[in-house]
């Protein structure tokens, strides 16, 4: 089979815009349309925006996000051509996924997830649900590729390369992609290990046909970003794997689907624990609570499935209307495109 093209939904530069300041994500189509969704109710005062010059700051911040946007595509080719340039890693060895990087437990479970006999019921068996519903966590990779992989990226955010951030939400990270990890990494990654099990857990938002994914480390630090508000994920499964450092706090709280008010949600806390992942579907809202301590690295991997986001798109609750983008590009495809060899039964 063909890989097929990958496009991006053309709500990415004007939906879901996030405002640190005031905690809130806009829509942007115009000033015009702004002024009037936003600046003529009381929502913007009651956040803390009340004079005119705080005004045209927002319109200022969204001004340049939009523009970042619309850029995206070239600015991350040409990063990631730098850094292959003038980058040279510390590990290569991480840059490409070996079966000695996985914990033995995962490997069993990923073993039994392939099996003729394998069930949801039996899986369930085998991991930890969680306190917040259809979120799981298992042991994922080994302790030394973790320290390995911490002393990568670390060594990489230290040089003299071209950096991007993850995305409106996240200011300090790594876009795994321009760094070089997604063909030999992320893509075996999810294919061989990842597939299997979102099979069985996720079948009815798209966890069997998952053929693309954005994939980055976010870092908590006392003197940068200390939480992550509460949001739900561009990707139809998220897992979240925490690889170190040393840090206090942090935690994960996971609410509803998004499409439940927040008035009705009740939160719930997951504990972060160094070499483990945790899983759950992308529409799930959630964040993160603040450090107290430390530094805390986490590897997010959004995983998408054309299948699902070709009917509507999950960010902006329309039929995509697509644009031309490089790479994965946010997992949109033409229903012309040739499928890929990925099926929504185990085989």
């Amino acid at each position: 089979f063909q890989t097929p093209r990958f496009y991006t939904c053309d709500c990415f530069t004007t939906d879901n815009i996030f405002l640190e300041e005031y905690k809130l994500h806009v829509r942007f189509v115009s000033e015009q349309q702004f002024r009037l969704d936003y600046h003529a109710v009381s929502g913007y005062q009651f956040l803390g925006c009340v004079t005119d010059e705080q005004f045209e700051g927002v319109l200022n911040q969204i001004s340049q996000e939009v523009d970042r946007r619309k850029h995206l595509g070239v600015t991350s080719a040409q990063r990631a051509a730098a850094i292959k340039d003038i980058y040279r890693p510390l590990h290569p060895h991480v840059y490409h996924l070996q079966e000695s990087y996985l914990a033995s437990e995962f490997k069993q479970i990923v073993e039994y997830c392939q099996s003729d006999s394998a069930t949801e019921e039996g899986l369930l068996g085998l991991l930890e649900e969680q306190v917040a519903p259809r979120v799981y966590r298992f042991p994922l990779f080994d302790k030394s590729f973790c320290e390995d992989l911490m002393e990568e990226l670390k060594h990489f955010e230290q040089s003299a390369a071209p950096k991007g951030r993850p995305n409106t939400m996240n200011q300090y990270g790594i876009l795994l992609n321009e760094l070089g990890f997604d063909e030999h990494f992320i893509t075996p990654l999810r294919e061989q290990y990842l597939l299997p099990l979102t099979s069985l857990l996720y079948p009815d938002c798209g966890g069997c046909c998952l053929d693309s994914h954005k994939a980055f480390v976010v870092k908590y630090d006392m003197n940068e970003d200390l939480d992550l508000s509460y949001h739900y994920d561009n990707a139809e499964v998220t897992l979240n794997v925490s690889l170190g450092k040393e840090f206090t706090e942090g935690n994960l709280y996971f609410g509803d689907m998004r499409q439940v008010p927040v008035s009705e949600t009740e939160c719930s806390e997951v504990e972060h624990r160094v070499t483990e992942g945790l899983l759950h579907r992308g529409q799930h809202m959630h964040g993160a609570l603040p450090i107290s301590s430390g530094q805390r690295w986490n590897l997010i991997i959004w995983m998408r499935a054309s299948q699902e986001r070709n009917k509507q798109c999950p960010m902006c609750n329309r039929t995509p209307t697509l644009v031309e983008a490089e790479g994965f590009a946010d997992g949109f495809t033409k229903h012309s495109d040739p499928p890929q060899n990925i099926s929504c039964a185990l085989t």
